[in-house]
């Protein structure tokens, strides 16, 4: 019996779809370059998130669950409140693909669709609002599931980095998007618990305010936000890099024609950073996070009219290194290196002053 068949018989059967998908594959890309690739990253937190409130009764079985999101979270509540029997209302905006909000509705979400964008903070703000409006009207027969701020959030990650320390050792190089903040920081402080050295390299993208950019449009969705959100802890970063779509896109297609990993773009501006640290550290067991597969993007990113279309093909030209900026929020795209080093976001900012 092959290796691979003992593998697959050590798992199955899983009790259910989020039991089997909530944690990756990893897949080795390099001598020392290894990805983890999800099938939807936000199934974790949305499974840990809903097990938990269930568990302490502050999620009652006749309550409805109320989120915020225009991607994969709304997509892991739907499905994990479909297995537990759960109400889920999802609060988004017109960025949510077509395909996205149909299989939510599928699962029984009832989707709404916030079409005015806030002076201050975008559609973030604004689909907040609509959430609150709501949960104002519903007082106790709602659940706000809230991956922006519960500790529920990062806390599950603990099973991803107990993978990455049973399958590679504690003392790596994380490398990640960031939005929520959830997967970089809930990984880092659990593999930190036993490799105090091991690293974080956070990815955003340029007009996000998360590391002290300025707010501003953004083609690359998935990653950075128009409000810094509370599980974002600044202070386990040790590095920041900033990519700009068109760059993310042409990593991301490059990952499928080099490895046959089919992804979306968040994991594309992962994977270029992922790649240039391992070639600058052969030393280091860089891990990159893959957070998605890239059916949702079969005709935009992989698809060259679209490419065309929006402006991305000439900008879309694969860089081996990235520049370096004195401070965060003079980065220009398409790719920008800064190194944190572990510090808070106001010491960063108060940096500025000192220019």
């Amino acid at each position: 019996m092959s290796s691979l068949m003992n593998t697959v018989r050590k798992h199955l059967p899983f009790s259910g779809y989020s039991a089997a998908y909530a944690l990756p594959r990893i897949i080795k890309c390099g001598k020392n370059l290894y990805l983890a690739q999800f099938a939807f990253m936000k199934l974790l937190p949305a499974k840990y998130i809903i097990e938990q409130a269930l568990k302490r009764g502050t999620l009652g079985r006749d309550a409805k669950v109320l989120e915020t999101s225009s991607g994969t979270f709304a997509l892991g509540l739907a499905v994990v409140c479909r297995e537990f029997g759960l109400q889920l209302e999802i609060f988004t905006d017109p960025v949510m693909d077509k395909g996205l909000e149909n299989r939510l509705r599928s699962l029984g979400a009832e989707v709404f669709i916030v079409r005015e964008k806030a002076r201050e903070g975008g559609y973030q703000r604004s689909r907040l609002d609509a959430l609150h409006a709501r949960m104002r009207k519903m007082g106790n027969s709602c659940f706000w599931a809230r991956q922006y701020e519960t500790p529920d959030n990062p806390a599950a990650y603990k099973l991803f980095a107990d993978q990455i320390s049973g399958t590679l050792g504690a003392a790596v190089t994380l490398v990640g998007s960031v939005g929520s903040g959830g997967s970089t920081c809930g990984t880092i402080e659990s593999l930190r618990q036993t490799a105090p050295d091991a690293r974080l390299i956070g990815v955003d993208t340029f007009n996000s305010v998360i590391f002290c950019q300025p707010d501003g449009e953004r083609k690359l969705r998935g990653l950075g936000n128009s409000l810094v959100p509370k599980n974002v802890k600044h202070e386990l970063y040790d590095e920041v890099h900033f990519t700009s779509a068109s760059l993310a896109f042409a990593a991301t297609r490059s990952l499928h024609e080099r490895h046959a990993i089919f992804a979306g773009p968040t994991s594309g501006a992962s994977y270029i950073v992922g790649h240039w640290r391992a070639r600058q550290f052969p030393t280091e067991t860089v891990v990159v996070i893959c957070p998605d597969e890239g059916h949702r993007y079969v005709e935009s990113v992989y698809d060259h009219e679209w490419l065309k279309q929006n402006e991305c093909l000439d900008q879309g030209v694969l860089l081996d290194a990235p520049a370096s900026e004195e401070h965060p929020s003079t980065a220009l795209p398409p790719w920008n290196r800064y190194c944190w080093n572990r510090r808070t976001r106001e010491a960063v900012l108060n940096a500025l002053e000192e220019f």
